[in-house]
Order: C-alpha cells, then sequence, then structure tokens
C-alpha cells in the first residue's frame, strides 16, 4: 500500500485538488474536468500505436544492428539516422520517450537518442510541409537548417553536462525497462 501511494501521490493529490476546485467553483471545475477528460482520450489514442512499434521494434531489430547503425562509434551515419527517425515519427513528444528507452536498450549512443529525441520535437515532415505551403520554402528550408545543427549542437551540450555516472545510470534505467 505504501509502495503505492509512494507511486501515485501526484495523481491522488491533483485529484484532491480538482474535487476541491469542483467543489468551490463548479464552472471552472467542469472546465478543467473537460480538458483533463480531453487530454486522456488523446493519450489513448496515441499511445497504443506507439507501444505496437516499441513492441516491434524490440522483435524486428537486433540489437547488433542499433549499435552498429546508431550506437557508440556511428558518428555521422547515427546522427543522420537519429534525425531521419525523429522526422518521420508521428505524434506528441511524449511518445518519443518510450522509443528512446527502446533505442537505449537495444545500443542506441545516449547521444543520438538526444539528437532523435530533438528531431522527434522539432524537424517533423508534416510541420515542414504545412509551413513550406504556408509560409514559402525560405522559411521552411531556413528553419530546417538552423534547427538540424542547433539540435546536434544541444545533444552534444547535453551529454557534455552528464557526467559518466549519469550516462551509465539512463542507460541502466532504460535497459530495466520491461
Amino acid at each position: 500500500m505504501k509502495k503505492m501511494l509512494k507511486r501515485y501521490w501526484f495523481f491522488m493529490a491533483t485529484s484532491v485538488v480538482m474535487i476541491a476546485v469542483l467543489i468551490f467553483n463548479t464552472e471552472f471545475g467542469l472546465s478543467a474536468l473537460s480538458v483533463t477528460a480531453f487530454s486522456v482520450k488523446e493519450m489513448l489514442l496515441v499511445i497504443p500505436p506507439i507501444f505496437i512499434l516499441l513492441g516491434l521494434l524490440d522483435v524486428w531489430v537486433p540489437r547488433e544492428i542499433m549499435v552498429k547503425y546508431m550506437g557508440q562509434g556511428s558518428g555521422i551515419r547515427g546522427m543522420v539516422l537519429s534525425i531521419i527517425a525523429g522526422s518521420v515519427a508521428a505524434g506528441p513528444l511524449y511518445g518519443a520517450f518510450p522509443i528512446a528507452a527502446v533505442f537505449l536498450k537495444k545500443g542506441a549512443s545516449l547521444m543520438n537518442v538526444f539528437i532523435f529525441i530533438g528531431a522527434w520535437s522539432t524537424t517533423k515532415i508534416p510541420m515542414f510541409l504545412f509551413e513550406y505551403s504556408a509560409l514559402g520554402p525560405r522559411f521552411a528550408l531556413t528553419r530546417l537548417l538552423v534547427d538540424i545543427p542547433g539540435i546536434v549542437i544541444l545533444a552534444l551540450v547535453l551529454h557534455a553536462l552528464l557526467s559518466e555516472k549519469d550516462r551509465h545510470e539512463i542507460i541502466d534505467r532504460a535497459e530495466k525497462i520491461e
């Protein structure tokens, strides 16, 4: 019981706050409840396909292949593959984190995982196509040409700021996920 309380304390505290808001300001509480229901519905539509893809990735891609193409020493090839994987992905950013964990579990380097998450958040192909058509090719290409080096630089900075112990802890946690 204590373990469950410790694990879900934030959810329970938020629920208590939501109930209090409903009691003291019903209109605002109902509005907050509506937004919460919409978010939960959106997550329920996005998360199952992501977990199906994770299962397929886990089964179909051998660790040796992941290490070869995205692991330590994969160099520019690993970075390019990380950018492509992040750019073609669909869904909100919270969908990137379970995939990043599987990448780490399969032997991808932490640096390439940082690049993948950065690409997922900023270089999506549908967003690029929208910008290209709505804002023009000059804007879309300029943003893309600024974002890609920015993603790589941020990944380098993040990697450099983490101690070796922190890097290993992140990778160990990813490997423990089942």
